[in-house]
């Protein structure tokens, strides 16, 4: 095998976000953890957000955050993209711009050199893309090939986004559609089409800088990424974070036709599994058909930004991202939380 022929994904047991720890391991990993108070942290640890943010001034606050995981494409160069956009991502849900980025890496002693270097070009071109600069980095050896960033971003103290400020009355919008985790689980037995993988690596590629730039416009009172813990995952963080009810309109939501039907085959990830255990105690299903919750349970990777707007932005909000994000959807509605499962699927 030539060296450009290394195949990434057969050296990790997990890829991409479906290799992130379970929400509500990682609840119980952090408990008792003391927090330390200082009035500048405006988002720390225990929110359960995307980064942290410390206010330097009264005019600007940084944004930092890390992400990394082992391979979910075989391609050393779309490794590097993918891995980049997901870092890339916790940033801009929190209504930053990416500025600085440290390389993180887990390479195995036997891996070609080009492998590597693919890898590393891959994540400094998205980095370039997203008008962000790679500074240095830390590498070790593994048996697994890993790679990622740390990232710091600036945005104005007044103007941060978390995932706990979703109001009763407010719009859900989603800007990717659902299953790639599927697809890419597929891919690993060859049961994904040429055509499903592609998109799915065209998804993953596809930075939310252009989402956060018309987000910021309007009144948006909470915004997260949808990564490894799902839409109902992430959805259920934003629900009991803002201490409201959602309801979820299942069918405006864009689920990939072709991991759909993959899905009711029992084609999953292992981390839809973990995704279902964290979330299903908040979630009412309705009538909605199983395969359709599991891709709502499926860990995404580079997701899109899913967005609690006010409700007389949600129209023109939607208008501008429908011009440049890959699916530009209005998925539900946030309630009164009156008792009982936060997360109505209707």
């Amino acid at each position: 095998m030539a060296e450009n022929e290394v195949k990434l994904t057969k050296l990790a047991r997990c890829a991409g976000c479906g290799a992130k720890v379970g929400a509500g391991v990682l609840a119980q990993l952090l408990e008792g953890i003391r927090v330390h108070q200082d009035p500048n942290l405006l988002v720390g640890f225990d929110k359960s957000d995307d980064a942290s943010v410390y206010r330097v001034s009264d005019d600007l606050a940084l944004v930092q955050t890390v992400d990394f995981f082992p391979p979910i494409a075989d391609d050393p160069y779309l490794f590097g993209q993918i891995a980049a956009t997901n870092a890339l991502s916790d940033v801009y849900a929190m209504g930053g711009e990416p500025k600085l980025c440290l390389n993180i890496m887990a390479v195995p002693a036997g891996l070609p050199g080009e492998a590597v270097h693919q890898m590393l070009r891959g994540g400094y071109d998205k980095v370039y893309e997203a008008g962000a600069l790679i500074t240095g980095g830390h590498s070790i050896l593994d048996e697994e090939p890993k790679y990622g960033l740390a990232v710091t971003g600036f945005v104005h103290p007044d103007r941060v986004l978390t995932n706990s400020g979703a109001k009763p009355g407010d719009v859900l919008v989603l800007t990717k559609p659902l299953g790639v985790g599927v697809l890419t689980t597929a891919a690993k037995a060859d049961m994904a089409s040429r055509e499903g993988l592609a998109l799915a690596h065209r998804l993953m590629t596809t930075l939310n800088k252009a989402a956060r730039d018309v987000m910021v416009n309007y009144r948006v009172h909470a915004c997260t990424d949808v990564t490894g813990f799902g839409l109902l995952g992430h959805t259920c963080e934003m629900a009991q974070g803002s201490g409201v009810a959602v309801e979820l309109h299942v069918d405006g939501i864009d689920l990939i036709g072709e991991a759909l039907d993959l899905a009711r085959m029992g084609i999953l990830p292992e981390g839809m599994y973990r995704n279902r255990s964290f979330a299903e105690g908040e979630v009412d299903p309705g009538e909605t058909e199983l395969c359709k919750q599991d891709l709502l349970y499926d860990p995404q990777t580079a997701g899109g930004l899913l967005m609690a707007v006010h409700p007389e932005d949600a129209a023109a909000l939607l208008d501008g991202l429908g011009r440049c994000v890959p699916s530009a959807q209005r998925i539900g509605v946030v309630k009164e939380y009156t008792g009982g499962k936060r997360i109505l699927l209707r």
